[in-house]
This record gives C-alpha cells, sequence and structure tokens, in this order.
C-alpha cells in the first residue's frame, strides 16, 4: 500500500505546554482509519497540524510524499487534504442545493458565475443531483440550513467535504452532538464514502469507530500509544485502560 499522509516526528507545543509529541502516523491510500483517545489527548491539535490551521513546533507532515509542513490551509485543500469540524460550518441561510452548488462551482472554477441559475451548467446541476441522493439530502434540497435537523446538517457537510474532490477526507467527530436516532444515518454514509477517498476518523462514538475503521491509531497525552488493526485495538488491555475501560465489550 502506498503511503498518502504521514507525520514525521511532529510536535506543537504552546508555552511549556506539549499537545502533541512527538508523533508518527501513517495514513494509506485508501485507508479507513480512526484516531482515537481521551479528552485532551491531542486530536484536535494534531488535525489543525495536518490542515495548516497550526504550524508545528516541530517535525513535519507529508503528502504522497512532498513535504506539505509550511503549505497554508487553503493550498492544502487544493492538493486534496479536506476536513469536516467538531462543530458545523454551514452558511445558516443557504439550503442544501445552494451549498454544494456553490462549493461544486469552486471546485470547478466557476464560482464567479455562481449568480447564474444552477441549470447554467450541466457539471455543477448533475454533481449536485449525485451528492444530494448518495447524502440522503434530496428530500430537504430546498430547505435552509438553520431549519434542517442536526443529523441532516452533519450529512451535508460530509457531502460539501466531498464535493472538494478530496484525496484525504478528515472527519472530525462526525456524529458529535447528533441524537440518537439519527445517527444511523449517518453511519451509513460513512460507510459509503468512495472507496478511493482515504479516510481518517476522528471519533468518541465506539460503535462507529469499530464499525468503520481497519486500522486504529491511540493518542494519549500527546504522543501516539498504540496503532493497529481494529480488532487487536479493541482487545488490548493497555487501551482498555486508559480509555476504552475495563471490561466495556466492543467488537
Amino acid at each position: 500500500m502506498t503511503v498518502v499522509l504521514e507525520t514525521k516526528n511532529l510536535v506543537k507545543k504552546f508555552g511549556g505546554f506539549t499537545a502533541t509529541n512527538d508523533v508518527s502516523l501513517k495514513v494509506e491510500r485508501g485507508a479507513r482509519q480512526a484516531l482515537i483517545g481521551p479528552n485532551g489527548a491531542g486530536k484536535t491539535t494534531l488535525i489543525n497540524l495536518l490542515t495548516g490551521v497550526l504550524e508545528p513546533t516541530g517535525g513535519s507532515v507529508w503528502l504522497e510524499g512532498e513535504d506539505i509542513t509550511r503549505l497554508p490551509s487553503h493550498q492544502r485543500v487544493r492538493r486534496g487534504i479536506v476536513r469536516t469540524f467538531q462543530i458545523n460550518q454551514l452558511f445558516a441561510e443557504l439550503t442544501p442545493l445552494q451549498s454544494l452548488a456553490l462549493t461544486v462551482s469552486n471546485q470547478l472554477g466557476i464560482s464567479r458565475r455562481f449568480w447564474q441559475p444552477l441549470g447554467r451548467d450541466a457539471r455543477v446541476a448533475e454533481r449536485c443531483d449525485t451528492l444530494l441522493r448518495q447524502f440522503h439530502l434530496d428530500d430537504v434540497m430546498d430547505v435552509q440550513v438553520a431549519h434542517l435537523a442536526y443529523g441532516k446538517r452533519r450529512q451535508l457537510e460530509i457531502a460539501t467535504a466531498l464535493a472538494c474532490s478530496p484525496r484525504v477526507l478528515l472527519l472530525d467527530e462526525p456524529v458529535a452532538g447528533v441524537p440518537e436516532g439519527e445517527r444511523q444515518e449517518i453511519f451509513d454514509i460513512v460507510n459509503a464514502l468512495p472507496a478511493d477517498v482515504t479516510v481518517l476518523l476522528i471519533e468518541h462514538d465506539m460503535d462507529l469507530v469499530f464499525n468503520f475503521a481497519r486500522t486504529v491509531s491511540v493518542l494519549v497525552n500527546g504522543a501516539l500509544f498504540a496503532e493497529g488493526p481494529v480488532q487487536a485495538i479493541a482487545n488490548d488491555p493497555r487501551v482498555k485502560s486508559v480509555y476504552l475501560g475495563e471490561g466495556t465489550p466492543h467488537g
């Protein structure tokens, strides 16, 4: 397998506090990899380093063999690293159709013509139609985001990220805040993501982690504590003691 995304000895310090401590992580092409750890483990800091929101104190970030450590966030998006957020970043006044049309138009380099009716460009209309159906949003495509159920907003955020044609998709707690009854639809959508998109999932919901991931990386106190196939991590007594909880069944 080819390594798509890699960190080498990545360190991030805030004053005297080390949030990310010498993390060397590899994500292979087509991976379904989860990043887990207790609160304060450094997961969000690591994602911010991967996406260029933060600059590392030491170490480096590599995309397909190229050092991107100093690239700003928008250039990383153009090169294929796209993320979602714990708290959705959608425009409340837009509809799902408008949100996706704006993203797709920008991706195609025609965003300056977004004021024109959507149907003017068949490529935008076709891509939006595909994404709306794929993410179960076609029945609410004309409803303002502000009026959508929270689970639907999460689905739209993932759809918008996929509209950016990512090579690597970073899903930051996609079911955070989603009511129990709305989670299964997101589980299904995440599991159905295109096989050619490499996915790194950051999540506290162990049902999603163990249902989705093939590889799991565990962060503790900013350092890579354990890594391996999902079942090996689920049964690792060290991981259970620091995170999953002794006696907690997962499988």
